[in-house]
């Protein structure tokens, strides 16, 4: 792909993105996100593998059938309403058609099928604008709306998210599946608050964003695609496989790394809002979650390759490792220490 094309490719995805976020009109953010989609194809088919392909076309179909759901249920509103203001969403059915539409593009169970196949046929720098940047527009429209989404629906949806996110990856041998699967729970930790305290959804969906570009960086610079790959690693770079296991367990959320932050935040809203049911439930799946976090974390740096080599380094790292890698692992890694400055 020439720099032209992905100069092109890159501001379509960025115009796309900052139309949706600051648009205020229905259609306006139905455009911004066909921008999105359309950019992102070519960036998924580039390497014209099968699987690539294969990738790109199911992302295509589905997220068409979701914008078509939304332009739906847009339509529908302001025909009972008059209103084409996103925030002006107050015919039930319609709220319920806009959840599935946003649902299906964020990869929310039960429309979760099509992400981790996505995910699994793109580059691993295609498959971090697939889990971060094209997840931003379809966030922020639940965000603007989210005063008019049914909680019960969207209970349901983040349970399921994160049970589903947490089994499903725990047979998974391919880091792109594992990491999509990370995303499906993430995304049940966001919908399940966003009614109550949409900020906190959005510190949450900004933390995630800090972890997994740090760990999708890194395992660029590994050119780390499955766990066999990730065992032999540590003889390559042995402090960039140290910094994968504590972003990786800042992601399965445990103190006092940056991820338990979001977590922490989000039962104890949940507690206020007498929802510890809810917050029990969750907490007991992301149990599952934390399984294949340190199975990973294990994998990358105890368990050494059956033929390890006497020397600590065996070569060179393809790519060298550059000052967004360390930026994003220190902040994914420390950030704890601000918490009392956001609970105030």
């Amino acid at each position: 792909m020439s720099p032209l094309t992905k100069l092109i490719l890159t501001t379509s995805l960025l115009t796309g993105t900052t139309i949706t976020i600051t648009s205020n009109h229905w259609l306006m953010a139905w455009t911004g996100l066909e921008i999105n989609t359309l950019a992102i194809i070519p960036l998924i088919s580039k390497s014209h593998h099968p699987r690539a392909i294969e990738a790109a076309t199911k992302y295509f179909l589905v997220q068409a059938a979701a914008s078509t759901l939304m332009l739906f249920s847009s339509t529908m509103n302001a025909w009972f309403t008059g209103q084409w203001d996103i925030t002006q969403l107050t015919h039930p059915p319609s709220s319920a058609l806009l959840t599935a539409a946003i649902a299906i593009k964020l990869g929310l169970a039960p429309f979760h099928f099509w992400f981790p196949e996505a995910l699994q046929g793109s580059s691993l720098t295609t498959a971090l604008l697939l889990s971060t940047v094209m997840k931003l527009p379809p966030t922020t429209i639940l965000l603007l709306t989210s005063h008019s989404l049914n909680p019960t629906l969207l209970t349901t949806m983040s349970i399921m998210s994160i049970a589903l996110g947490g089994w499903m990856g725990l047979n998974q041998t391919q880091t792109r599946k594992i990491l999509a699967f990370s995303s499906i729970s993430h995304l049940g930790w966001m919908t399940t608050i966003i009614i109550y305290n949409p900020k906190l959804t959005l510190l949450t969906f900004l933390t995630y964003i800090l972890m997994t570009t740090s760990i999708f960086l890194t395992m660029n610079t590994t050119n780390t695609l499955k766990l066999p790959t990730l065992m032999t690693s540590w003889t390559k770079t042995p402090t960039l496989s140290t910094t994968l296991m504590l972003t990786l367990l800042s992601l399965a959320g445990l103190p006092p790394l940056t991820g338990f932050l979001p977590k922490w935040l989000i039962i104890q809203e949940l507690t206020k809002q007498e929802m510890t049911t809810t917050a029990t439930i969750i907490s007991m799946f992301s149990l599952l979650g934390l399984f294949f976090y340190l199975r990973l974390a294990y994998c990358s740096t105890i368990t050494l390759p059956p033929n390890p080599s006497n020397k600590m380094k065996q070569w060179s790292p393809k790519k060298p490792t550059n000052i967004l890698i360390s930026t994003s692992t220190s902040l994914s890694t420390s950030l704890l220490p601000l918490s009392p400055m956001i609970l105030t």
